[in-house]
This record gives structure tokens, sequence and C-alpha cells, in this order.
């Protein structure tokens, strides 16, 4: 008996407890009746419109990322600038060498040439003279009488 009269208590206090959770439901379930959540089509549309104007001003600044990207493609060069300076300034140098080798080459085979020609219309003593005064114009013309042969 006495284990009956426990089973009885705690069945009781079960019951109690049952009972509010059952009244808590209720207030509950009429509060959720009488919550309404306007959903009008004025709602949406507003939020479309804001999401829709997010979207364009997103848009709009990748628009002009891509226009600055396409204009600095136009403008750039396969070959920078210090490149072609430098590229020049060696063809100006090679250009001016070569020009001076080949003067001093022509002006050499003047001065031997007129050497020739002095060396024949003058008498041997005169060339000797000269020869002797400057030793390195008698091998170079020596050197030229052999490649003219």
């Amino acid at each position: 008996m006495k284990k009956l009269d426990e089973i009885m208590e705690l069945m009781t206090d079960e019951m109690a407890d049952f009972k509010t959770a059952i009244l808590k439901l209720e207030l509950l379930s009429k509060q959720l009746l009488n919550l309404r959540i306007p959903i009008t089509t004025e709602a949406l549309e507003k939020n479309l419109n804001i999401f829709l104007e997010k979207q364009k001003e997103e848009n709009s600044l990748k628009d002009e990322v891509l226009k600055s990207i396409e204009k600095k493609l136009k403008h750039a060069r396969i070959i920078p600038n210090y490149l072609l300076i430098l590229v020049c300034s060696l063809g100006i140098i090679s250009l001016s060498l070569l020009g001076y080798f080949g003067y001093s080459l022509h002006e050499r085979q003047n001065e031997k040439f007129e050497l020739y020609q002095i060396l024949i219309e003058t008498s041997n003593e005169k060339y000797q003279k000269y020869f002797s005064k400057n030793p390195e114009v008698q091998d170079d013309f020596i050197q030229w009488l052999e490649g003219k042969k």
C-alpha cells in the first residue's frame, strides 16, 4: 500500500505539471492566432527593389573596374621604354663607331695613295728621308703595295 500511495502522489504531481503545460500551450496558441505577419506584395516589391539597387551598384563597380583594366591594356606596351632607349642608344653608338672606322680607313688609304704619288713624282732620296722619319708609314706602304699586287 505504501507503494501505491507513492505512485498516486507521483501521478498527481505529474498531472498538475501536465495541466500547467497545457495551459501555457493554449495561451501560446491564442497568441499565435492573434499574431499576424502581413505578407503583401508591397513589402516584397520593396525588398526586391532594395536588392536590385544593391545589385546595380555592384554591377556598376564591376563595370568601372573592367573598363579601367581594358583602358590599361589598350595603352600597354610589349617593350618597356627603358629597353627601347637602350637599344636605340646602342644602335647609335654602333653606327657612330662604324662611321668613324670607315672614315679613318678611307683617310688612311688616301694618305697611302698620296704617299705613293709622292714617291713616284720625287726622287728616291726624298722618300727615303720620309720613311726614315716615319717608319710605321713605310711598313703600311709596303703592305699596301703587296696588297695591290
